[in-house]
């Protein structure tokens, strides 16, 4: 594969452009150019990305940072997503990371490898959230609901996004996300961090908040977190 090659995969998302979709998307995103946005929706762009490995192109495209588009930062998440080695996605997500800068490509990274790797990934998720990019920060706290919050649960895990302080909105959001999942998912322990208020004022409602919208918490319990909320 050579950088005319490149050029052919970028231009396969061309031809998938959807102009409509991309005016849609692009409010979604208002931190990223609208010009730098193409409009391909992520299926196809996952359909691409099997099509890459498929024929044993993704080396080089991933190699060449930093993409020009949106949609090719989000075709380099869906290629590290299918790496089957563990520390190769690692030294991939190392590379890749510092280029994130969205919520939604953010969003798109989880690696199947680390389903089988939980016990090498903790040290990992401690590096990430003391970045000081706001999207290697997301992405540590996304891997932490994503990969402890269930069978591998210890009430520990709740303190770690304890220690964020930031003003970033995209990475009080994911705090929020995190300890509403974790109401769902293991609700004894973390109601006793909502009740002990050791959460900003925003984080902390919209944790509560985004529970009450949540099929997974009863309704009982919903009663309950709304008489929590901080006035």
């Amino acid at each position: 594969m050579n950088y005319s090659e490149i050029d052919q995969i970028t231009n396969k998302l061309l031809l998938l452009q959807d102009l409509n979709y991309r005016e849609f998307h692009a409010k979604l995103i208002p931190n990223v150019s609208k010009e730098s946005i193409i409009g391909v929706k992520n299926p196809n762009v996952r359909q691409v990305a099997k099509e890459i490995i498929k024929n044993h192109d993704e080396e080089l495209f991933i190699g060449n940072l930093p993409h020009k588009y949106y949609e090719e930062n989000n075709l380099h998440s869906y290629i590290i997503c299918e790496c089957k080695d563990y520390n190769k996605t690692i030294k991939l997500l190392d590379d890749f990371l510092p280029y994130v800068d969205n919520w939604a490509t953010c969003d798109i990274i989880t690696p199947k490898i680390f389903k089988k790797n939980r016990y090498k990934l903790l040290p990992e998720i401690e590096r990430w959230i003391n970045s000081n990019s706001t999207y290697i920060i997301r992405f540590g706290i996304k891997m932490l609901m994503n990969f402890f919050l269930d069978d591998e649960f210890k009430k520990e895990y709740l303190d770690i996004p304890l220690k964020i302080k930031s003003n970033e909105y995209y990475v009080n959001m994911m705090i929020a996300w995190f300890y509403s999942t974790a109401l769902a998912k293991q609700y004894e322990e973390t109601i006793k961090i909502i009740e002990s208020k050791k959460l900003n004022k925003w984080i902390h409602n919209r944790s509560i908040q985004k529970a009450l919208e949540s099929y997974r918490v009863d309704n009982d319990k919903k009663t309950y977190l709304r008489s929590l909320k901080i006035k």
